[in-house]
């Protein structure tokens, strides 16, 4: 399984879109659209989950640069996440602390 960030999406893109342009190249397991918190609007990213790697390295080969409802893509495999200490995790979320 590979996970791939896709960037630039245009706003009105929707999971639908990137389940068929993806499942072009292979099984799709999960696809995160990410979206503002207060508004539902798209961030302009997702997540997209592949089964095969060879097929999520196909996917990258040729959806990187590539244009997608008038935007330039970028597809590359995603970076894991980054742990955060529980020590952080007020200020990160803006919690104020006496």
């Amino acid at each position: 399984m590979k996970n791939l960030f896709v960037g630039n999406l245009d706003f009105h893109v929707v999971e639908d879109d990137l389940r068929e342009l993806f499942g072009r190249y292979g099984q799709i397991d999960r696809i995160t659209l990410m979206k503002e918190r207060d508004t539902g609007r798209s961030r302009g990213f997702a997540f997209v989950e592949m089964t095969n790697t060879d097929d999520a390295d196909k996917a990258i080969k040729d959806l990187d640069g590539g244009q997608f409802v008038g935007r330039t893509l970028r597809v590359n495999a995603a970076r894991p996440r980054a742990e955060r200490s529980e020590g952080n995790r007020g200020y990160e979320r803006g919690c104020r602390r006496a």
